[in-house]
């Protein structure tokens, strides 16, 4: 049986907003890797007048985030490879777009990960065309409400702010300007709050759309990120030989 229900509809008004209403127009990402879901899912989101964009694993999805900045992401769970719930932490990492995970696990418990990794709302295979309509402008609205609450999304550790919205980091309120890929690198290094990163970890942070990067990779660009951040006099990486790197509020180390 397809995961969406053409007929659609959960039979309660409340759910399905009572029909279609007037939206904006969004840009939405949906990743699934079955094509025929991903084909079905773009044309009901598209029949409301949004834009689709599509990836069918984990790894383009990162791509296609990076390159298409989405208002909303509809994510499948069960994928090969970078599963979905590691792809929500990725993209949770670096934006606070909403995500719905569009999901047939019956366990309770692979909706909880996916919610405890930064997922807003999930939709349960087979799903109506209006209950999945209501949840995207549910969760427009709840994340327009806390945007205008919180204001951007931001790291910090000591004098160092990441602005993971705009991709911007700054160092007591001065830019540094980092590479997409250093920024990315940083990101991991902050959210680890001073415990080491390992080597491979930081290189599926960095370079998240290949699926075996080459771990020589990981040092020139470290030490690179490293200079920036000591010449801004901001928090920089530390080594930590043969396991990997940390972020140490002070200059306490080389590379």
């Amino acid at each position: 049986m397809s995961g969406y229900d053409r007929a659609g509809g959960t039979g309660d008004p409340d759910a399905t907003g009572g029909g279609d209403a007037p939206v904006t127009p969004l840009r939405i990402l949906v990743v699934d890797d079955e094509p025929a879901m991903v084909g079905a899912v773009s044309a009901l989101v598209g029949s409301a007048g949004h834009r689709v964009v599509t990836a069918y694993d984990g790894e383009a999805a990162l791509l296609r985030f990076e390159d298409e900045t989405p208002d909303l992401v509809l994510l499948d769970l069960a994928m090969p490879g970078l599963d979905g719930v590691e792809v929500v932490r990725r993209i949770r990492a670096m934006s606070r777009v909403p995500i719905i995970v569009l999901t047939g696990e019956a366990d309770e418990l692979a909706k909880v990960e996916a919610l405890d990794a930064g997922a807003d709302d999930y939709v349960t295979k087979p799903f109506g065309r209006q209950e999945l309509l209501a949840r995207i402008r549910a969760a427009i609205r709840r994340g327009e409400g806390s945007a205008a609450a919180t204001g951007p999304a931001a790291l910090r550790v000591g004098t160092l702010t990441l602005d993971t919205g705009l991709f911007r980091a700054s160092v007591d309120d001065r830019p540094v300007p980092l590479t997409r890929t250093e920024f990315y690198l940083l990101i991991a290094l902050v959210q680890a709050r001073g415990r080491v990163v390992p080597h491979a970890r930081l290189l599926a942070a960095g370079w998240p759309g290949e699926p075996d990067p080459d771990p020589q990779w990981l040092k020139p660009h470290i030490a690179r990120l490293r200079a920036k951040l000591v010449e801004a006099r901001g928090p920089a990486p530390t080594s930590v030989r043969g396991v990997g790197y940390r972020l140490a509020e002070t200059d306490e180390g080389t590379e």
